[in-house]
């Protein structure tokens, strides 16, 4: 079998748990199977790294910022290279250069356009362990870029697709996916196998497991897709297309995200194109929007509400200041203490009163409701963030609580 092994930070953090990735990596050669791993950098290496710059300049330019950035997964590929040769394993570390990992140029969260398989296939050849550095690429201008925070799940998933892999294991501290973060709510329960379309709702909503780039990669590709965890043999959690007897549990998992931040545009003309007008200043910036609800105001005007990234706010801010002649609103207000509560299940499209359940939850929990998003399979609302805690585990109870009996 080619396998296709992705390690994250918390797995290799320190010189034991590089040896002890190595001592894992060994006993899959030792099975008879060809390995590719992909690495993340070592434990907190890309914060302090993106630290250093900031002590420089707070708003240091993107293009060094990924020069710099790049460097800590190449530190993790070269040192577990070490630790393998030291085992007697032949192993070789790779650069997103040296192995032709092509992205666009959008420093800081660029696109994987292609992967060449050349290189890669002829160190497997010699019977190499092919270890190659995450979360970067290489542009048009021959310059390193990175795919964003967590995209080395991404660069695992896309070396998968393009190699054809029999399986693609991705690494953290975790045994694998549960029903909600284990941290927070005690009681979570280890899910067993997970719909692609769930796991990318979950990943998009806060769940920091897998990156939603690396599930939409395995989709599309139809990567068999395993998450597990780098301190036990747990079997992990199996990401596939379909699951059995999901229709009987409804809601699969619960996620909350408070990296984020709510704007508020005030007293707008209830005119048609008032819509466009704001939120196509925000896209031509690249700036993803979320939920969004409207309402009528006062003397025939309109309001709008909509989410976004926490690190956007600055940005969007300024962009719809800049705007305010253009859009003609009244006011412009944010609140970035706020928190998105979501629950996830392909079983909720066939099944009625999933969404009261979830209200009821909060109700009993004392959380107010500010905004609400619906889906076929995922319902979010926006809560204050000093309540996420309570409200997660609330809403677990009430859709799990039978199955821990």
């Amino acid at each position: 079998m080619l396998i296709v092994q992705k390690f994250g930070g918390s797995s290799v953090a320190n010189g034991e748990r590089i040896l002890n990735v190595a001592r894992r990596i060994a006993n899959t050669i030792a099975k008879g199977n060809k390995v590719v791993v992909v690495l993340s950098a070592q434990g907190d290496t890309t914060d302090d790294l993106l630290a250093k710059a900031h002590e420089i300049d707070p708003n240091a330019n993107r293009r060094e910022l990924d020069m710099l950035l790049s460097t800590g997964e190449q530190q993790s590929v070269a040192l577990l290279a070490i630790a393998l040769l030291k085992l007697g394993c032949p192993a070789i570390s790779l650069t997103a250069g040296q192995v032709g990992i092509h992205s666009t140029s959008a420093y800081g969260n660029a696109r994987i356009k292609r992967i060449d398989t050349e290189r890669i296939t002829a160190e497997l050849e010699r019977n190499n362990i092919v270890l190659i550095a995450g979360f970067q690429g290489i542009n048009r201008y021959g310059d390193i870029t990175t795919l964003g925070r967590g995209a080395s799940d991404t660069t695992a998933a896309a070396i998968a697709a393009v190699l054809g892999a029999d399986l693609c294991e991705i690494y953290s501290d975790v045994n694998g996916v549960y029903t909600a973060d284990p941290r927070i709510v005690k009681n979570a329960i280890k899910i067993n196998e997970i719909t692609y379309d769930e796991m990318l709702e979950l990943a998009s909503s806060g769940v920091q497991v897998l990156h939603n780039r690396s599930v939409e990669m395995a989709k599309r590709y139809r990567v068999n897709f395993v998450v597990r965890s780098s301190f036990s043999e747990a079997e992990g959690t199996l990401v596939k297309e379909e699951v059995s007897k999901v229709e009987q549990t409804h809601v699969s998992g619960i996620a909350v995200d408070d990296d984020i931040a709510r704007i508020t545009v005030v007293g707008f003309p209830n005119q048609p194109g008032m819509n466009y007008k704001i939120l196509t200043q925000l896209s031509k910036a690249k700036i993803p929007v979320d939920i969004i609800l409207q309402c009528l105001g006062r003397n025939n005007t309109q309001d709008m509400s909509f989410t976004i990234k926490k690190e956007d706010l600055k940005q969007s801010m300024d962009i719809l200041q800049a705007q305010r002649d253009l859009i003609a609103y009244e006011r412009l207000s944010y609140n970035d203490n706020v928190a998105k509560l979501s629950i996830v299940g392909a079983g909720m499209a066939f099944n009625s009163g999933v969404a009261a359940s979830m209200f009821e939850a909060l109700y009993e929990c004392g959380v107010n409701i500010d905004m609400v998003s619906t889906s076929e399979i995922k319902i979010s609302v926006l809560i204050d963030k000093k309540h996420k805690e309570k409200a997660m585990q609330s809403v677990h109870d009430k859709f799990f609580a039978r199955q821990e009996n």
